[in-house]
């Protein structure tokens, strides 16, 4: 099968940039395709975001999938910009309610007939060739294709703490694929993390009437945001793009990073719930988890312990490369340039090769922090609409 272009991966960024090629720069549906081995587009971001309990996103209205920045406004039923919808959005920043965005995501989904394009299949290896990229599928298809868009993000790789097993039904990780080990009846479960979602996780568990600990190596910190807004612009991005050491870069990210953190309303909603006795909070390490499928004993770095039914960890992801064996492979065999980190080195285009594109983490050491958000997605699409839409016109020799 040969097409223009395949998406590998198809989560936010995968259909963002799948409806930014279709909707700007005019590719034709029969020769584009998203490779992503969930039943459905998007199915990994919707289960993540459902296991938290997110009711509303951090990020504001104008971050969405759709290329007009009032399109989810609009999708609302929002006359003017100032006009609020009880419930839709939450201030600061019109944040769109989590319902309401997944629903707008359908609509872009079904406008640009995203679902017609999706091969459920996992991407297993690429090659270059001297006109494109073959790909090998995990079902036994090959698909050739002139142009790759890598949007491959880091939902398949959870940072599990050394000292939680992998074996134990009753411990699990919140962002794990295999994730199925929400309490069913009323449990005392410990939930280990000091980010949004932990906080998230913890309050859910609470309005679903369980006993909860919440476990967190640092006091809760607030951020509205997870990375300033000026990273969005010139502001930041200036001096970022100066710098020419990706291994610089590489620090001003971390620097820029409010890991860890959660927006105001979460904070509140959190340290009430801590202060009102409805979580119990530990602000400590987790030294060593004793017990077994009737219960847990959880040793703490202050000397304490912890009585849990289960273990429910909301650590994040690990901060390694995504794309795994197959994104090794590539990189082997076609000498693509990496930085020591081990992300790829990307012109200003996103290409790490002529017929390889990237967004989302793999974009970030050109993108910046905002790299893996929504607005990445954004960016990174902008980015790529621009590139094709150049190299279009520089081929029909318009000026």
């Amino acid at each position: 099968m040969n097409f223009e272009w395949v998406i590998i991966g198809g989560g936010i960024h995968g259909v963002h940039i799948a409806a930014r090629l279709i909707g700007e720069v005019g590719v034709r549906a029969e020769q584009l395709r998203i490779l992503d081995p969930n039943t459905e587009l998007l199915q990994r971001w919707q289960s993540c975001t459902t296991t938290t309990g997110m009711r509303f996103l951090r990020s504001p209205v104008v971050h969405h999938l759709d290329l007009d920045p009032w399109a989810l406004q609009r999708f609302a039923g929002k006359r003017t910009r100032r006009t609020r919808i009880k419930g839709l959005f939450a201030p600061p920043y019109d944040r769109p309610a989590l319902s309401l965005f997944n629903k707008h995501c359908n609509h872009v989904i079904e406008s640009y007939g995203l679902d017609a394009l999706h091969i459920q299949d996992r991407a297993l290896s690429c090659s270059l060739q001297h006109d494109g990229v073959t790909i090998q599928t995990g079902e036994g298809l090959e698909l050739k294709a002139h142009n790759v868009v890598l949007a491959i993000g880091a939902s398949d790789q959870p940072n599990w703490p050394a000292w939680a097993p992998r074996d134990n039904k009753r411990v699990a990780h919140i962002f794990s694929t295999e994730f199925k080990s929400w309490p069913s009846s009323t449990e005392t479960v410990a939930v280990v993390g000091g980010g949004i979602s932990a906080a998230q996780v913890a309050l859910r568990l609470v309005d679903e009437g369980h006993n909860v600990h919440l476990i967190s190596r640092h006091a809760l910190r607030e951020h509205q945001f997870d990375s300033d807004p000026g990273w969005l612009g010139p502001k930041n991005m200036a001096g970022f793009t100066r710098e020419r050491n990706r291994d610089e870069r590489r620090k001003l990210i971390n620097a820029a990073r409010h890991k860890g953190s959660m927006p105001p309303d979460v904070r509140r909603a959190a340290r009430h719930a801590i202060q009102t006795g409805q979580i119990g909070w530990h602000e400590c390490d987790v030294v060593a988890l004793d017990g077994s499928d009737e219960g847990f004993e959880l040793r703490l770095s202050d000397d304490n312990t912890v009585q849990a039914e289960r273990v429910l960890l909301a650590t994040g992801f690990t901060a390694k490369r995504p794309g795994g064996e197959m994104l090794d492979a590539l990189i082997e065999s076609a000498s693509l340039p990496c930085a020591q980190c081990g992300f790829p080195i990307v012109d200003a285009s996103l290409r790490w090769h002529p017929h390889i594109y990237v967004t989302g983490p793999l974009a970030e050491l050109e993108l910046g922090p905002v790299a893996r958000n929504i607005a990445g997605a954004q960016k990174a699409g902008g980015r790529l609409v621009e590139a094709v839409k150049s190299a279009t016109q520089r081929m029909s020799g318009a000026p």
